[in-house]
């Protein structure tokens, strides 16, 4: 089986259901509040290896009481931790994230011991990542790791995938030509092509810029609308899925550790979408970020019955 490196952040979330944000210097109750574990790249390595994948992570935990939370996490899921490792006196990743009544959310981050993960990491797991099949990456670490990364994936002939995510402006084109997959929302997208990306046919448009400019596969995240493939396979749109949301929380690392996780495995990109997209349409029924994520059995009946 292929393994696939993820190389990026973990979060504790701190979730809050609200009926609205308070206004400046407004204190209201809140219906509820649920802890868990999140991280953009920790949500990616637990979405793949809950549907089967064999996951490398690469990342930083602080010296507090959630670091030991975060590892058995990982290691519950089969992930392989050893080149997660603690960072001593300083604070795990932290996310605070606000869950609206209409499922729309609004987070903060706090890097904390992400911001730790360097260069010399990659590196010290040289001999391990050259066996992996696959490197995803996201924008929750230092850019000059992301970049490194990227450089690591082109020397050594390893497929990389760059979630950019939180949106970042001025990304570096000579390490974004590198990429072997961009996989952004219509937001990210349009930050980083600087065009207006308020349609399928613009969010076409704008792929087809980064194309040309060397990345072989762009994948636009659409949402409900689904996801629009632009690349060397030519350009398709697959639908999404009508299901009622309850929290939106970790839709977009859903699609992308499912997506990886089929397409590392035999390499048909528009089957991994198509899997991708009812991943995530799944993941949007739950609460919260990894649990509301289906182990195989789950997701297997959720297709069979959509």
């Amino acid at each position: 089986m292929s393994k696939i490196a993820v190389i990026g952040s973990n979060m504790v979330d701190l979730i809050t259901y609200i009926e609205r944000m308070p206004a400046q210097g407004e204190t209201l109750e809140a219906p509820g509040f649920a802890l868990g574990c999140g991280g953009k790249g920790a949500n990616q390595a637990v979405a793949a290896a809950k549907l089967g994948g064999d996951v490398l992570m690469l990342s930083k935990v602080g010296d507090d009481m959630f670091a030991d939370n975060t590892l058995a996490n990982f290691q519950r899921f089969g992930i392989d931790t050893r080149y997660v490792q603690r960072v001593p006196g300083v604070s795990s990743g932290v996310a605070p994230i606000f869950v609206q009544a209409d499922s729309h959310n609004s987070i903060l981050i706090v890097k904390g011991a992400n911001a730790h993960l360097l260069p010399v990491d990659i590196d010290a797991a040289t001999a391990d990542l050259r066996d992996c099949s696959l490197i995803v990456l996201q924008l929750e670490i230092n850019l000059a790791t992301v970049y490194y990364a990227i450089e690591f994936g082109r020397k050594h002939g390893i497929p990389v995938l760059l979630n950019p995510a939180p949106a970042l402006s001025g990304l570096s084109a000579e390490h974004l030509a590198q990429l072997d997959f961009l996989v952004p929302n219509e937001s990210e997208l349009a930050l980083i092509t600087g065009q207006v990306v308020d349609s399928v046919q613009a969010a076409r448009a704008a792929a087809r810029t980064l194309v040309a400019s060397g990345i072989r596969h762009v994948i636009v995240t659409l949402g409900q609308a689904g996801a629009l493939y632009v690349g060397e396979e030519g350009e398709f749109q697959v639908d999404g899925l009508c299901v009622e949301a309850r929290d939106t929380t970790g839709a977009g690392d859903a699609f992308i550790g499912c997506f990886v996780r089929h397409w590392s495995r035999d390499g048909d990109i528009r089957q991994a979408m198509q899997q991708a997209v009812a991943y995530s349409a799944h993941s949007v029924t739950g609460l919260g970020t990894q649990t509301s994520y289906p182990d195989l059995e789950t997701f297997a009946r959720f297709q069979q019955q959509s």
